[in-house]
């Protein structure tokens, strides 16, 4: 980067959770690096906490449901005033909304450079021809603006391609980071996790199945109660730990009371949002992923680092973080008989499952590490400054 001016960034994303948990370290990376670093999202819990750690961020309403021409509109417009204001050399978009819209309002706002990841893309093989077309046609007109797109999987890339959203050349592989030193687990000693089981209200027999996702029927959470009822069968002293915010608002949110109609309530803990995410994984014998969409799973690598066996859906995103029957099991989509069979599996097995752990932790640490994904922003960012002579 060119020493004599400090370039000028604006991440956009919908929310500040997205910032929080995803995007804070990159951030933090970029402004070591010497970038002047600001983001955009809807204003949330997290927003003050994020300001305090020194994170200039510009709140503007982005409402979650796919069509709000209103609310888009305003979004819009102020997204679009905002980065006139600024002048901003750079603005990278995060996830779908703010995809199209920061995108669109940066293009016409005359932003130099304008990057996007597609943290996966929001259609599937079985998806009806309207839904499907619907956001390929959305991904289509927001990659009109973009100068480079990253990818968090390479299945996304080449679906882009074979359905005409962009050419291979405005591509890069962005892959999935975490911080292989957060997530270790040699930093926790068979006394912690005890205490922590307690801490949680877990006996300290049971053993204890995972997943940390958002309360949203698309993360697989009813196949998975489905599952743990047949689970119970067999392995009573079992306890499902759920890490994850409710999400009332989203059409397919789902209430914790739901663990009733399945009868299993007494073997639930529902955690929400959590900032010590890598004590609970530490608590955690299998992590279980049953989704029905996923750009790459940052869960399933953070499980993985931790040495946990992972049980996910064989679907795009997930076969890149899983090497199936090596670092955990890919089940099937919507599968709960398969799922619980899994898990089954995997209690039965200790010793492979252990091995499975250990293969997952050296895959993280290989393909994984946050530094490879700040290494490639910070390459892309400065290819891109040269070129367009900012």
């Amino acid at each position: 980067m060119a020493a004599f001016k400090k370039i000028k960034i604006c991440y956009v994303t919908s929310v500040d959770v997205t910032i929080k948990f995803i995007l804070f370290n990159q951030i933090n990376f970029l402004k070591k690096e010497g970038y002047d670093v600001h983001a955009v999202c809807s204003s949330g819990k997290w927003v003050k906490g994020l300001r305090d750690d020194g994170i200039k961020i510009k709140t503007i309403r982005f409402r979650r449901k796919f069509f709000s021409p209103i609310s888009d509109l305003s979004a819009f417009v102020k997204l679009f005033f905002y980065f006139k204001k600024e002048k901003f050399d750079i603005v990278h978009t995060h996830t779908p909304k703010p995809s199209l819209i920061g995108q669109l309002a940066a293009k016409m706002a005359g932003v130099p450079i304008i990057v996007n990841t597609i943290h996966g893309l929001y259609f599937q093989k079985n998806d009806s021809w309207l839904k499907r077309n619907l956001f390929i046609l959305t991904e289509k007109i927001a990659a009109k603006c973009s100068d480079l797109i990253f990818f968090v999987n390479k299945e996304d890339m080449e679906t882009a391609v074979k359905e005409k959203i962009c050419s291979c050349d405005l591509e890069r592989y962005f892959g999935g980071g975490v911080s292989i030193e957060r997530f270790n687990p040699r930093r926790f000693s068979p006394g912690f996790v005890a205490k922590k089981k307690a801490e949680l209200g877990i006996s300290k027999n049971h053993k204890v199945v995972g997943i940390t996702a958002r309360l949203v029927k698309e993360k697989g959470y009813l196949d998975l109660f489905s599952a743990f009822k047949k689970l119970l069968e067999n392995f009573p002293e079992t306890t499902l730990l759920v890490a994850g915010p409710e999400e009332p608002e989203k059409k397919d949110g789902i209430n914790p009371d739901i663990v009733k109609k399945y009868q299993i309530e007494k073997n639930v803990v529902f955690l929400g949002d959590r900032t010590d995410i890598d004590e609970i994984y530490a608590v955690m014998d299998i992590f279980v992923l049953p989704t029905y969409r996923e750009g790459l799973g940052i869960s399933i690598i953070e499980a993985s680092a931790m040495e946990k066996p992972v049980v996910a859906t064989n679907i795009r995103g997930c076969i890149e973080a899983v090497d199936d029957g090596k670092t955990g099991i890919l089940a099937p989509l919507k599968n709960p008989d398969e799922l619980a069979k899994a898990i089954k599996f995997l209690f039965r097995n200790s010793e492979k499952a252990i091995e499975m752990g250990k293969m997952g932790r050296l895959k993280a640490v290989r393909e994984f590490d946050e530094r490879l994904v700040f290494d490639r922003i910070k390459k892309e960012y400065e290819r891109l400054i040269l070129e367009k002579n900012i």
